[in-house]
């Protein structure tokens, strides 16, 4: 046979041998497999799960909006041109929408709502679902001088009341004709932080509410003759009327928040699943090493009989693959199930559907993560085995996993390693963020991996100990071969990441129930008329005459241009994005807010009429790219009024207190019609203290909303509660792929702990004594690990929450006591159970084989 037909026919030679070596079984490999399955299914899992929400918002997106467009327009309704316009369109729904008290009809008692008013053609598209299951114009029917509503399941436990008790709203008398079961288009109007309550627009212009200087929102829902055009029928708006702004939304995306955030998550957990196969690609090696070495005898024998080395590492190259596609399908199976079962859980939070769907992206995805990551730790262990001599083979133990292979095995890892990361920053949400990512998982690699060096050299140079058991275990730590790396590696990342998410998720529930809680303000008072402010000042200082009230001059406003450049045109990072989204509160003064401090610029004359100047908040400005002089052009009232930037201020947005991105000097609004915003600081009052202060204010000023800040952080408490459990479930799959790689390192040390056990007790060495200095050495070992992912953990939370988010970072110690037990417990428990077996091997046999 020729050398070319030679070299032909050696794959296939190699994929022949392969298979049928591989008769016996996958033992040695449930390892590998565990490690594969778990990383691919959490990422095919992940990713088919966020499909599944985007999809089902933009096949429902005229559900979802309730219309196929929508012009929503901020504290003023359409003018006449606007409104006849709007009609041409199509038919036309009108709704309101803002918060408001709604209070007992004797004053005893009074809650936060989001109120909502519609006319008669909501909703254009879906149905709004409630109980009693009856005609919605029916629910919401006048009755005399009361008007129906219908209201979140919610409101009725807060105030107490129930189906057909009457409620007041501003001037306006009340029937809860019904509860709310589905909202069509809740998801579109976004998150609120009180009950929903839907009453008709009559029963809202009844109410008073709506007076000058109002937050309101007046959505304007079309559905239009031919859905096809709605993108140039949003240019053709924005070209007639450039000065309403106006914020236009299409079905095509009916919740874009929703959708980023759902986007942001879904990177976030991918991440998360890729560190898990990450963390088991050293389960991955370790694996394929200590198949290796039981295959040692095998591969001697084959190159013995004249197989070059090339074939031979074919042979297990294959074998290896086949097994890593096992261990793929098998994630990719249970990756097809996650949307599934999720959805019969987030049915009724989240657009997401009940059918059983496959979405062949995310799991060609997560098949691609699977196979370069097998590869990318498989090579380094084949070219070791294939450059030592048959010789060799048969006189050591194992092989030796120092030093480096060929350059081609070494050139194959690096280019898996730079597919790997190449395909996790090209397919990310944020490029930035995973590139980050991914710098911090191969620096902690190095870092873990020198953390090994340094305990192996504090072993090595530690003083002799009089137990034989400590002194044992001492030698176990740096001898060649000692399982200190692979311990280090497999549990160090895993539970570094638990602990940075621990620390980071107690920091800020203690910031929301403790500091946070105590510096801010007891109340925000919201949409307060001028007629009503001195009446006001009257109720506060008699029912908390201790208490500081701040007042301020509230409008809002939407920046649309900087330096007369659109500013939808601009390139502008995630950190700045929220300032152009929607409408901004601002306001004006004379003087420095005085929770904040100017960094750059001067502030503007008490008595200053000159151009129309702005104070911009410094943090905000840097994203956005401002400097000095810049100029800002917002829309307030259908007007858009341009200012040029004085200052810049540090705004402590952590304290809760009245903060504006834009403070405009007092001569930019002259005359405008306008509300005003107050709060009240008092540390000292009562629970009992505050429900007075709250039901003295509603029963003067109905249509002024009151806002008890601590109900909003527990909100907000809550909130972040169920998403640190989802965080840390999914941070749980990295750690559960770390016990298994630890238990792999185990498993393939045990040749050499065979070897050591029988030796040890054939000089004498009782079992209670080896079990002794087994369990010395996990637990130093787990101990050391422990300490490292504390210290790594906690800097890695300091730096989120005192450099990212800004708030105080403590460490905790209960995290780091737990994470110490859990180390130990982890390292022993996996440790002993992994080499009772060993203690209990006859010598004989292993005696022979020396």
């Amino acid at each position: 046979m020729s050398g070319a037909s030679s070299v032909r026919l050696r794959p296939l030679l190699a994929l022949r041998l392969a298979l049928r070596e591989m008769r016996g079984g996958l033992r040695g490999f449930y390892i590998f497999l565990a490690c594969i399955a778990l990383g691919t299914a959490a990422i095919a899992g992940v990713n088919s799960l966020s499909q599944s929400i985007t999809a089902t918002i933009a096949t429902q997106g005229q559900e979802l909006l309730a219309g196929d467009i929508r012009f929503e327009l901020n504290n003023r309704v359409a003018t006449s041109d606007e409104r006849a316009y709007l009609d041409s369109l199509g038919t036309v729904a009108v709704s309101a929408g803002l918060r408001s008290m709604a209070r007992l009809p004797d004053g005893s008692n009074q809650a936060l709502v989001e109120l909502k008013a519609i006319d008669v053609a909501y909703p254009l598209y879906g149905a709004l679902e409630s109980e009693p299951n009856r005609p919605l114009h029916e629910l919401l029917a006048r009755d005399g001088e009361t008007f129906g509503a219908v209201v979140a399941p919610l409101l009725l436990d807060r105030l107490g009341v129930q189906v057909g008790d009457e409620i007041l709203l501003g001037n306006a008398r009340i029937r809860i004709a019904g509860t709310i079961v589905r909202e069509p288009d809740a998801l579109s109007d976004g998150f609120g932080f009180a009950p929903r309550l839907m009453v008709s627009a009559e029963a809202l212009a009844v109410s008073g509410l709506v007076q000058t200087g109002s937050l309101v929102e007046h959505s304007y829902k079309v559905k239009v003759a031919d859905p096809t055009q709605l993108a140039a029928i949003r240019t053709d708006a924005e070209k007639r009327f450039p000065a309403a702004g106006w914020s236009i939304r299409t079905s095509a995306n009916a919740a874009p928040s929703l959708t980023a955030n759902i986007t942001r998550f879904s990177q976030f957990l991918t991440l998360v699943g890729l560190t898990a196969l990450i963390v088991g690609g050293v389960g991955v090696a370790n694996a394929v090493r200590a198949y290796l070495d039981q295959k040692r005898s095998v591969i001697a024998t084959f190159k013995c009989l004249g197989a070059p080395a090339s074939l031979v590492a074919m042979i297990y190259l294959a074998q290896i693959l086949m097994i890593a596609l096992i261990g793929i399908v098998i994630g990719l199976l249970l990756g097809m199930l996650i949307p599934f079962i999720a959805a019969q859980f987030l049915a009724d939070l989240l657009p997401i559907s009940t059918e059983f769907h496959l979405y062949p992206g995310a799991l060609g995805l997560a098949a691609l993560f699977g196979v370069l990551t097998a590869l990318t730790f498989a090579i380094l262990p084949l070219g070791r085995a294939r450059a030592i001599p048959a010789i060799a083979l048969f006189r050591q133990q194992g092989f030796d996993p120092s030093g480096f292979p060929a350059w081609p095995y070494l050139l194959g890892a690096v280019a898996c390693l730079a597919a790997l990361a190449g395909l996790a920053i090209w397919t990310a949400y944020d490029r930035y963020i995973s590139l980050v990512f991914l710098g911090a998982i191969a620096f902690a690699f190095i870092v873990l991996r020198v953390v090994a060096l340094l305990i192996a050299w504090l072993a090595r140079r530690s003083p002799r100990v009089n137990s034989p058991a400590l002194r044992l275990a001492i030698g176990n730590i740096h001898r060649p071969g000692a399982l200190t790396s692979s311990v280090v590696l497999s549990l160090g990342l895993g539970l570094a990441l638990l602990v940075t998410l621990a620390l980071i998720d107690g920091n800020l529930r203690r910031e929301l129930t403790g500091s946070m809680a105590e510096r801010a303000p007891n109340f925000f008072f919201v949409d307060i008329q001028g007629n009503e402010i001195e009446g006001f000042r009257s109720v506060l200082n008699r029912t908390i005459p201790k208490g500081k009230v701040i007042e301020v001059p509230m409008l809002r406003g939407r920046i649309i241009a900087f330096n007369g450049e659109d500013v939808n045109s601009r390139n502008v990072p995630p950190g700045g994005q929220w300032v152009l989204r929607g409408d901004r509160g601002i306001t004006y003064a004379k003087n420095k807010p005085e929770n904040s401090t100017l960094s750059a610029g001067a502030w503007w004359p008490a008595d200053y009429s000159g151009e129309p100047l702005v104070s911009f908040s410094a943090e905000e400005a840097g994203e956005l790219g401002l400097k000095i002089g810049d100029t800002v052009t917002v829309n307030v009232l259908g007007r858009n009024i341009t200012a040029k930037i004085a200052n810049f201020r540090n705004v402590e947005w952590e304290s809760l207190s009245i903060n504006f991105v834009m403070v405009f000097s007092p001569n930019t609004f002259a005359g405008a019609p306008h509300a005003w915003l107050a709060t009240v600081i008092d540390p000292a009052a009562t629970p009992e203290e505050e429900a007075a202060v709250l039901k003295a204010v509603t029963n003067a000023y109905p249509t002024i909303t009151s806002v008890r800040v601590k109900d909003a952080l527990d909100i907000v408490n809550g909130l972040l509660g169920q998403l640190a459990t989802a965080i840390r479930a999914a941070a749980a799959v990295a750690l559960v792929a770390s016990v298994l790689v630890l238990a792999g390192a185990l498993a393939a040390g045990n040749r050499a702990r065979v070897h050591d056990a029988v030796v040890l007790k054939t000089l004498g060495a009782t079992r209670a004594t080896l079990i002794r200095a087994f369990s010395y050495e996990y637990a130093i070992l787990g101990l050391a690990t422990a300490v490292f992912a504390l210290f790594a953990g906690g800097v890695a939370a300091w730096f989120v929450v005192s450099r990212i988010m800004k708030l105080p970072s403590d460490f905790l110690p209960d995290v780091a006591i737990l994470t110490v037990v859990g180390a130990l417990v982890m390292t022993v428990g996996i440790g002993l159970a992994g080499t009772w077996r060993i203690l209990g091997q006859k010598a004989a046999p292993v005696l022979r084989e020396l």
